[in-house]
């Protein structure tokens, strides 16, 4: 077999062993973090929620990320990703659960936070497990596969979670029913991380002799002959000047992201008021809008890798959204269907920066390294979970319309372009990675 042969062959392999297992546990997570979107529309009429309650609510999920994500990661590079992505799921699937009998603003706030806790550090431990197993010119593409996950759980989530809110057995509503049964997947899978994934390289048994050895030596190959790279522990990364950066960037967005993603359900109800569209029926159009984000994620990481180029893509996606955002308020007024497509416009960019920009820190950084910057960055930006949502619902308590909101938040998604932007003309260089490894000898880094 030759090199190209043995490459195709291991990439192939290693694709459908990896990215389906992990892209269903993503989807998982992600339909776990987001469902509490479509609860709202029960729950804060039953227990009496303002919208000022259901933001903080939403969003003091981050501060429970935040404060575990760095730590996490730490123990997941001594323990292993397949226990700790199990542990994970395990515990989160237990909390998510019990979401369904809070009946105070308090208890709302406290189990939303320890949801938080579980989840920290799922991400970047996913991440950086496939940074581990291919070379850096697949990473776009090997990124975008799980995070798919992302709008394919919105997707599928939303005409589910909205039909199971139609339900009502043994003395509970739909809302609490959809945090039960949308749990008990978590439960499932997590246990199944413990016989199905490996820790490392070495450790893997499903690849051919010839495959696994030129498998690691592709990869050590690689880290050692990149130039410029950084070769920090997973403490000396978190002090890394770009990696500061790329997380103020990824915090600015996130604030826009989840701000808009928390509400959509809220907002495009209120929007199709007057259509008399019912909650199942606006379950499926906003499934579809979400497809439509997910086949623009797997274009954009594409067309990322294609071109061997990663911020600018970022922030072509991130101005995109925001300013069809702020365009789809303003056509509510005028014409509903032209806002609705604006709207899922705004989604798909949002979205779409999503894998060229995770793209970017294995490129310049080592093993645990990358896992203490991948870490440093989802903690900080997702802290813009929490401002998100809670100003959006805030500052529409203050005005009674989500129109000074969403302005907010295509404000953010433009901060967030502009630092990314700003940050290529800081450092002078193309944030791009080698194609092969002849590339790599002539590579500097990006950043």
């Amino acid at each position: 077999m030759d090199t190209i042969q043995l490459e195709n062959s291991t990439v192939r392999k290693v694709t459908i062993r990896l990215i389906p297992f992990l892209f269903v546990c993503f989807t998982i997570s992600i339909l776990d973090r987001v469902n509490i979107g479509f609860a709202a529309l029960q729950m804060n009429q039953d227990l009496h929620f303002s919208d000022a309650v259901y933001g903080f609510g939403a969003g003091i999920f981050f501060i429970g990320y935040f404060i575990l994500e760095v730590p996490g990661s730490a123990i997941m590079t001594k323990v292993g990703a397949r226990k700790w992505i199990s542990r994970i799921m395990i515990t989160w699937a237990i909390i998510s659960c019990a979401t369904a009998f809070v009946q105070t603003p308090m208890q709302f706030y406290i189990v939303r936070f320890l949801l938080g806790l579980a989840e920290a550090s799922f991400y970047p431990c996913m991440v950086w497990y496939l940074s581990n197993f291919y070379q850096t010119k697949h990473h776009g593409k090997a990124i975008a596969g799980f995070m798919i996950a992302i709008p394919g759980a919105n997707a599928l989530g939303s005409p589910l979670s909205a039909f199971l809110l139609g339900i009502n057995w043994l003395g509970l509503e739909g809302w609490q029913w959809l945090f039960i049964i949308e749990a008990i997947p978590s439960m499932i899978m997590g246990i199944l991380c413990l016989f199905y994934l490996d820790d490392k390289i070495e450790d893997v048994k499903w690849l051919a002799k010839e495959e696994l050895n030129w498998l690691i030596e592709t990869i050590k190959r690689e880290k050692s002959q990149k130039k410029e790279v950084k070769h920090y522990t997973f403490w000396q990364a978190l002090k890394d000047r770009d990696v500061i950066i790329l997380s103020l960037g990824y915090f600015c967005w996130m604030i826009g992201y989840y701000g808009i993603v928390m509400f959509l359900p809220t907002i495009s109800k209120r929007l199709s008021a007057s259509t008399s569209i019912s909650t199942q029926s606006m379950g499926w159009i906003i499934g579809l809008m979400y497809i439509f984000a997910m086949l623009t994620m797997f274009l954009v990481g594409n067309h990322s890798d294609r071109k061997n180029e990663r911020r600018f893509h970022v922030a072509c996606c991130l101005t995109v959204s925001a300013i069809t955002m702020v365009l789809s308020n303003y056509f509510s007024q005028i014409n509903i269907i032209f806002s609705f497509i604006l709207l899922t416009i705004s989604l798909c960019g949002a979205f779409g920066a999503y894998s060229p920009f995770w793209s970017i820190p294995p490129s310049f950084l080592t093993e645990a390294a990358a896992a203490g910057a991948i870490a440093l960055i989802n903690s900080i930006g997702n802290l813009g979970g929490f401002v998100g949502p809670y100003l959006v619902g805030y500052i529409k308590g203050l005005t009674g319309s989500f129109t000074i909101s969403l302005l907010f938040l295509g404000s953010s998604l433009i901060i967030s372009s502009a630092i990314l932007v700003f940050l290529v003309k800081q450092s002078g260089k193309a944030m791009k990675t080698p194609n092969s490894s002849n590339e790599i000898e002539n590579y500097n880094i990006n950043i």
